[in-house]
């Protein structure tokens, strides 16, 4: 098998970063004014990572396809609160699971 043809990772070379990761390390550059080489040392990630992934999402803004600090703020609560509801829906399914197990028995 030729090195062309498959994409191999150098050893030590991360997986790819999740998106709310790379989100939340843009959001730190763009909206609390920190540097690239800051965030990045705080986070261990390469600058040159992290400034591609800002060159990316400043574009998007430009274009109007990013989000705003308003719109990414209720973004970040909505998904909080849609965590925190399906954390209270699993509770319930097994507390009704138990309750009906007791009642059975």
């Amino acid at each position: 098998m030729s090195m062309s043809n498959s994409k191999k990772r150098r050893p030590g070379r991360p997986a790819k970063y999740p998106p709310e990761f790379q989100r939340d390390a843009v959001a730190m550059v763009l909206d609390e004014g920190r540097s690239i080489a800051d965030v990045a040392r705080s986070l261990m990630v390469n600058a040159g990572t992290l400034g591609n992934w800002v060159d990316r999402v400043r574009k998007e803004r430009e274009r109007g396809t990013g989000l705003d600090t308003d719109e990414r703020a209720e973004l970040v609560e909505l998904r909080r609160e849609a965590a925190q509801l399906r954390m209270e829906r699993d509770l319930l399914k097994r507390s009704l699971a138990f309750w009906v197990k007791e009642s059975t028995s």
